[in-house]
């Protein structure tokens, strides 16, 4: 899982997929504005195949974050 997620935020920053990790912060490690934030938590609803409440994608401060979020759903 680790690795789509990397995958997608590379489409959004100017990494290398092995320079994020489970601790990168989505807002200012990768200072993704309001629209990219938005792109990427749909890319990774649909990718996984789940949806992500507003109040909980709001939350999201880490990729370790956005994991345990889509686990959570992945298995509802």
């Amino acid at each position: 899982m680790l690795d789509k997620i990397r995958k997608i935020l590379c489409e959004f920053v100017d990494l290398e997929p092995d320079q994020i990790t489970l601790d990168t912060d989505i807002h200012s490690d990768l200072a993704l504005n309001s629209l990219e934030l938005v792109n990427f938590a749909v890319e990774v609803e649909e990718e996984f195949d789940v949806v992500i409440p507003d109040k909980e994608a709001m939350g999201i401060r880490t990729v370790g974050d956005v994991i345990k979020i889509v686990e959570k759903y992945m298995n509802k």
